[in-house]
């Protein structure tokens, strides 16, 4: 959940890390190396010619070893190229922000490209009930905060991806249920 600031007591505000964290930057460039080299290789077994630093591709029989490992590359490339948009484009990156002097909470983030590549979700302090904490141990772990909201739902406060340390999970639903004067729930 990034960064909490607050101004003069009268805003909070939480930066939310979106697909812009290590582990897209790590496997973005795992599966370009790999796409790259696997489509190489099938490029390779078609031309008689080694296009590769390492390894023999051209002993390899273009049908259908060199067709099989050339659409692995593919795949992998549009994969690549998926993670790589994803970062630019930093999908789910965003903030949270409470403001005491407008009365207003503002939640925002990016999205695909598109008519709604902004989410913007605004609502008064009045109209929230509670801060809700879901966590989830397991094979699947899950650990999130929700701002409940009279007649609206629930709306996430928290990234997707890797859950959030619980310690930190804890203070920012205190810190967040503090400010606002609203309960906890499910701790």
């Amino acid at each position: 959940m990034a960064s909490s600031t607050s101004l003069n007591q009268s805003t909070l505000h939480y930066s939310v890390l979106g697909s812009r964290r290590f582990s897209n930057y790590f496997w973005a460039v795992i599966v370009s190396i790999g796409g790259i080299g696997f489509f190489l290789a099938g490029l390779s077994s078609y031309l008689h010619v080694n296009l590769l630093p390492i390894g023999n591709p051209i002993d390899l029989v273009f049908i259908p070893q060199g067709v099989a490992i050339g659409f692995y590359g593919v795949a992998a490339l549009l994969l690549a190229t998926y993670l790589w948009l994803a970062i630019a484009w930093d999908i789910g990156g965003g903030f949270n922000e409470f403001n005491k002097e407008t009365g207003m909470i503002q939640i925002f983030r990016w999205g695909f490209p598109g008519k709604n590549r902004r989410i913007e979700v605004s609502c008064r302090m009045g109209d929230v009930q509670a801060i809700r904490v879901i966590i989830q141990d397991g094979l699947n772990p899950k650990r999130a905060l929700y701002l409940r909201l009279k007649g609206r739902g629930e709306i996430p406060l928290t990234r997707i991806g890797s859950p959030v340390a619980l310690a930190e999970l804890e203070n920012q639903g205190a810190e967040i249920a503090s400010f606002l004067g609203v309960p906890i729930e499910g701790l």
